[in-house]
């Protein structure tokens, strides 16, 4: 049984039954019940056309449950024209999936655990155990999600932006139980670059390569964090730093400057370099000036205060800092770190301790910790 084939025609499968006319949530049902029949049937008997097949049955299941419904005689009348089993039509409404679940009266979570479950083709097990959360709690906002959705007419447009936001969470959600999520969001923006000419739809795929190309080498095997400028290049996947590099090129050549792409540029130019040393900090800077100004974002301004620092010295970052809120996430660990690259060690091991307090993650206040310890022991 070919799970990745299924999981590539679930989209599409979908989309055909919801084009059709079918309520979102009756046609998600119907889908999945096709999946589990493809499942047991297909290992024996193969068949010629997979998305045909999966089409023809959804419909039926479709139908079959529409006619439980109260509303019987109307609905049965459906059912004289089911289309006959054939070749699929080669039409793929699987864009129209993404700005769906993207759609902006779902919340951040739901728009993912919908896209995960309509688009990606998991399981509610499986998007459950990506999340550590009980399968019943994802199935409830699944649920949640479905209905929300089912009023929305099909054929409005969607927004591209509001896509892009949801298959950035999915990737940013990384890895846990046995659904790796990073891979499965590069996965679904390599198919959605594949259905719409949109550069900063190019831009998150570049960003996404260039991140996960990596991701080996940002932990030590007990799950230690590794700052950027400690990692092992080598270990650095560079097939996927030429792919995204290139894809960046070719979007950022079109003149349609977004932040994925701006985002994505700055990754290039860490990936470039062939160490710490070389980093090319003053271009880094003036892509966070674009990235600044196309987002207004307190977070981009704090990296930038990282950037100018290395450019053009710890006391230029310490006065870029010294423009945002120290309330800021991060605020206390970018002075920390500003202060000992300026010397003052006494202040920036405190920060650090004080940074690993309010870290948001167990990992970050374990790095943290030691790097104020570090510093306490050299004084």
């Amino acid at each position: 049984m070919d799970e990745t084939l299924l999981r590539s025609l679930t989209p599409s499968v979908l989309a055909v039954l919801v084009r059709r006319g079918a309520d979102f949530a009756a046609a998600e049902d119907a889908v999945q019940d096709a999946l589990v029949e493809a499942v047991r049937v297909w290992p024996a008997d193969p068949p010629r056309d997979p998305k045909g097949w999966l089409i023809t049955v959804a419909w039926r299941r479709f139908l079959d449950a529409t006619r439980a419904d109260m509303a019987r005689r109307r609905r049965e009348d459906r059912e004289d024209e089911e289309p006959q089993p054939g070749p699929a039509a080669t039409t793929d409404d699987t864009l129209q999936l993404y700005f769906l679940c993207a759609h902006p009266s779902l919340s951040p979570s739901s728009a993912v655990a919908l896209t995960l479950r309509a688009v990606g083709g998991l399981t509610t097990r499986q998007i459950a155990r990506a999340y550590l959360v009980p399968e019943a709690t994802m199935a409830q906002r699944i649920s949640r999600a479905k209905r929300t959705v089912s009023g929305v007419r099909f054929d409005q447009p969607g927004d591209v932006a509001t896509v892009l936001r949801t298959l950035y969470l999915v990737f940013n959600e990384g890895y846990s139980g046995d659904i790796d999520l990073a891979a499965e969001a590069i996965r679904l923006t390599r198919q959605l670059a594949a259905a719409i000419d949109h550069p900063e739809v190019a831009g998150l795929l570049a960003l996404m390569l260039l991140h996960h190309a990596r991701r080996a080498t940002r932990t030590t095997p007990d799950g230690s964090l590794v700052p950027l400028a400690e990692q092992d290049r080598t270990r650095w996947d560079t097939t996927a730093i030429a792919e995204g590099i290139k894809i960046l090129q070719a979007a950022l050549a079109r003149d349609r400057l977004g932040e994925f792409q701006a985002q994505a540029a700055i990754a290039a130019l860490h990936a470039d370099a062939l160490t710490a040393e070389e980093t090319d900090w003053v271009q880094i800077v003036e892509w966070y000036d674009e990235l600044a100004a196309l987002t207004d974002s307190p977070v981009v301004r704090l990296n930038r205060a990282v950037a100018v620092g290395e450019a053009d010295g710890p006391r230029a970052g310490l006065a870029a800092l010294a423009e945002l809120d120290a309330s800021l996430p991060r605020h206390t660990a970018v002075a920390a770190y500003l202060h000992e690259r300026d010397g003052d060690l006494t202040k920036a091991a405190g920060l650090y301790a004080e940074a690993a307090r309010k870290a948001p993650t167990l990992a970050e206040r374990n790095h943290l910790t030691r790097q104020a310890a570090r510093l306490n022991s050299t004084r």
